[in-house]
């Protein structure tokens, strides 16, 4: 392999340039990295005297980024981690104002356009969703995507940011889509920390990238240490590159290009990126950059001190190899500036961040001194009237004095006002308090609240609907033909649809959804991958924003949990963390519910719903609900989980004449059995079960209304389960969660949030599976989840607390 030495040069290429040019590019980056440099240090003052809550910095890093940032260039992409402020300030994706908008977590997405002050400083994002929620021209801009504070969570999302350069590369039906590529031209910039690396989320995009050659170019800054902790408890031999250098490309077969250079060295960085990044974009090909020998001068965070834990020699080293000061004394050794020269440059850099900080406070603050003065203002009319007058006028004192005061200030005075004057209700003073903090109680939610998901006018909460239409000869087929005739209408209808997993392409999938589609449609757009959940779900993530419309199987639900992580940290979270700015259009697909054993039976609904928030949750009861779906959100612009119901693939259903088209409505509940004694709430394979008990109970005398959600999330949103229960009286929740899982969470919509809790007559029950994992076995599902037995039993002691006469206990 070729070597991955520590390049020593000391000149950099500028055949192209005259010196004053040379010298001019030189200073330029000097100036951005000492600015940077000197926003890390502000910022951390900041942080410690109690105008920010926290602060992490890339202080250290700064040269290095210098040389990355000349290599990246308009429709890149960069999914990196909170050291990268230097490379955003010198490609122009951030500026000094927004860095410090950030770190005082200003709500205004003018100000902190990456996450309109919802995440931490040095989190970065560019906005690509315009106002009216279409995509915009990625092709024209330089693109980041939201970063994660997870050291490694975002090496899944880099995978398919650079698959999506191979896919516009090689599948030429993808070229009317210009706004997102020029022929797969653009790379994926990924950074991470040396102690990162040790994370299975790296190996794992590592890996994945190599195998699929994709156009991913990694930077390990490594510094030796991953917070206190040293290499040498974290990298085997110390040096990831070493750890790697097998994935280096040679005669044996493709790979990676590896390099390794100093990260205080300008020359040989320059060097080194402009050679790694034209291979990776000209050959198609991995590359990683070991950027070594780096420091880190105020440590990991805000949080503590790296004194208690380097050496004095390490101390010592880290001041002489601080990359700033190299280049410092390069630059003048090199003739590019005097000292004179640079002691003024550094005096103007100081002072232009510092005056860039006291704007980026000053608008704040004028924004909150504003609504100060006007809650101040209120309150005294509130007070004059008040026989609480002294108290109230107490408030206003506080309020005024407060150093640093924030909204929560000025809302919670409102609040103490109003719970001491609660007997004064009829004030007009207080009136018009109340209704001041009405609105501004809204627009708080707009400004932490909003944007779960992406709300616009694609989503798919606002596709038409459109009715499964049925020939008087409707062909009967096992449900996972219904899957794939739908399937196969949507990728000829949108060349942009692509599916991939383990097992999906060439046998069609385990299930046999996609039987046939790879021979018919390539095996670019419908893709077998290795066992890997995580960056299954991060290659739709990428494609998905970047203009493609990817369905990513995770072959049986009980494996979702290896893809946990991104789902709920990046995925979910994608629409809030950024404001609306980003959004990622991604289906996952799956099968859960019944069939053998602990790790292909799973319902772990509440896991799901509890950190997947962000996300549709579709719980289909057969596979024509299943595809209704599918067209839904394949029409849609926000991401959804799929479950299909595994014990559901041979069961006979009719194909529908428009199966490519129908859709089914998220957040639409369906009655699919009226009945007046009790409403039964069911959903997926458990829901068969419950009308298969209905037609036992009315031999009994038992009439139930079975409910069928189809989303979890969205649940119900006309009241369909509130109005059965005005009727009933009466409420079951059926399941095979875990008890207090999916089962619980319904019952919170319905008894509180849809105020069901007025229309009971007798405790609401719960039916779920136990709780543990369920064995293998007829006889272990049987004694493990509801059977129809246990259905029957537990309606039929409801009716029997109700009506002891009419309904005897069996036994």
């Amino acid at each position: 392999m070729p070597e991955t030495v520590i390049h020593p040069g000391n000149e950099l290429n500028a055949a192209e340039l005259s010196f004053d040019d040379f010298k001019n590019i030189v200073i330029g980056d000097y100036r951005v990295g000492y600015e940077s440099r000197q926003a890390s240090l502000l910022g951390r003052r900041e942080v410690l005297t109690g105008k920010a809550k926290f602060g992490i910095f890339g202080d250290g890093k700064e040269v290095a980024q210098l040389a990355m940032a000349k290599a990246f260039r308009k429709g890149d992409w960069r999914a990196g981690y909170y050291r990268d402020q230097t490379f955003m300030f010198a490609t122009g994706m951030s500026n000094l104002k927004e860095f410090f908008a950030q770190l005082y977590a200003h709500p205004d997405i003018e100000k902190d356009p990456a996450s309109g002050g919802r995440q931490m400083n040095c989190h970065y994002a560019t906005r690509f969703v315009d106002k009216e929620g279409n995509f915009t021209n990625q092709v024209e801009t330089k693109n980041t995507g939201s970063d994660l504070s997870t050291t490694g969570g975002h090496m899944p999302r880099l995978l398919g940011l650079a698959y999506a350069s191979k896919l516009y590369r090689q599948n030429k039906e993808l070229e009317y889509l210009k706004q997102f590529s020029v022929n797969g031209n653009e790379v994926a910039f990924g950074t991470i920390g040396n102690g990162a690396t040790s994370e299975g989320l790296f190996f794992e995009a590592f890996n994945a990238a190599g195998v699929l050659q994709v156009p991913m170019a990694i930077s390990i800054w490594d510094d030796a240490y991953a917070i206190s902790v040293p290499a040498r408890l974290q990298t085997t031999k110390e040096d990831i590159s070493e750890v790697l250098r097998g994935f280096q490309r040679d005669a044996r077969g493709a790979g990676y290009e590896i390099f390794k250079v100093r990260g205080w060295d300008y020359v040989a960085l320059c060097e080194t990126y402009e050679r790694a990044i034209k291979i990776c974009r000209e050959e198609h090909v991995p590359v990683m950059i070991h950027v070594i020998e780096m420091t880190q001068p105020q440590g990991h965070s805000t949080s503590g001190s790296h004194e208690r834990y380097k050496s004095k020699d390490r101390l010592a080293w880290e001041e002489e190899h601080d990359c700033l000061l190299q280049m410092r004394k390069w630059m003048i050794a090199s003739a590019i500036i005097t000292t004179e020269e640079i002691d003024e440059l550094e005096a103007a850099a100081k002072k232009h961040v510092r005056e860039c900080q006291k704007e980026a406070w000053a608008e704040l603050e004028d924004e909150i001194k504003a609504e100060i003065d006007e809650v101040v203002e209120l309150i005294e009319n509130v007070a004059e009237y008040s026989p609480l007058h002294a108290e109230l006028l107490d408030i206003t004192r506080g309020l005024q004095s407060s150093i640093d005061p924030g909204r929560r200030d000025t809302i919670s005075a409102i609040r103490k006002t109003l719970r001491l004057t609660v007997a004064e209700s009829t004030s007009y003073e207080r009136k018009v308090l109340v209704d001041y903090l009405r609105t501004e109680l809204e627009k708080n939610k707009e400004r932490y609240n909003s944007k779960l998901f992406s709300n616009t006018p694609h989503s798919p909460l606002l596709v038409p609907v459109v009715k499964a239409e049925y020939a008087d000869d409707a062909r009967l087929l096992d449900g996972r033909e219904v899957l794939n005739a739908c399937f196969d209408a949507n990728f000829e209808r949108d060349k942009s649809i692509v599916a991939f997993g383990e097992d999906v392409g060439a046998i069609g999938d385990v299930n046999q959804g996609f039987a046939g589609l790879q021979a018919k449609y390539s095996d670019l757009r419908i893709t077998d991958t290795g066992i890997r959940e995580s960056t299954i779900i991060g290659q739709g993530l990428g494609l998905a924003m970047r203009g493609l419309r990817p369905i990513a199987e995770i072959q049986y639900l009980d494996y979702l949990i290896y893809a946990l992580t991104v789902l709920s940290d990046d995925v979910a979270s994608l629409s809030y963390r950024t404001m609306g700015g980003q959004k990622a259009p991604l289906i996952v697909r799956s099968r859960g519910h019944r069939l053998e054993g602990i790790w292909h039976s799973g319902s772990p609904l509440g896991t799901i719903l509890n950190s997947m928030r962000g996300m549709h949750i579709c719980v289909p009861r057969d596979m024509t609900q299943a595809a209704g779906m599918y067209n839904t959100l394949l029409r849609g612009d926000e991401p959804a989980l799929v479950i299909e119901c595994l014990n559901g693939y041979r069961l006979k259903e009719k194909l529908p004449a428009n199966v490519g088209e129908f859709t089914v409505p998220l957040g639409k509940a369906e009655v699919l059995k009226e009945g007046g004694d009790i409403t039964v709430v069911s959903y997926g394979s458990t829901l068969r079960i419950v009308l298969e008990a209905a037609v036992e109970l009315e031999k009994m005398g038992i009439h139930i209304e079975v409910i069928d959600p189809q989303t979890l999330y969205p649940f119900d949103t006309d009241n369909v389960c509130a109005n059965s229960l005005r009727k009933t009286n009466k409420l079951l929740v059926v399941d095979e969660d875990l008890p207090g899982g999916g089962s619980a969470y319904i019952l919170q919509k319905v008894i509180e949030k849809q105020k069901g809790y007025y229309s009971l007559d007798s405790q609401p029950r719960t039916l779920s599976g136990a709780e543990h994992r369920p064995p293998y076995g007829t006889d272990g599902d049987y004694f493990s989840k509801p059977s129809l037995d246990d259905v029957v039993e537990v309606v039929y002691s409801m009716m029997n607390e109700a009506n002891p006469g009419k309904f005897p206990a069996i036994y």
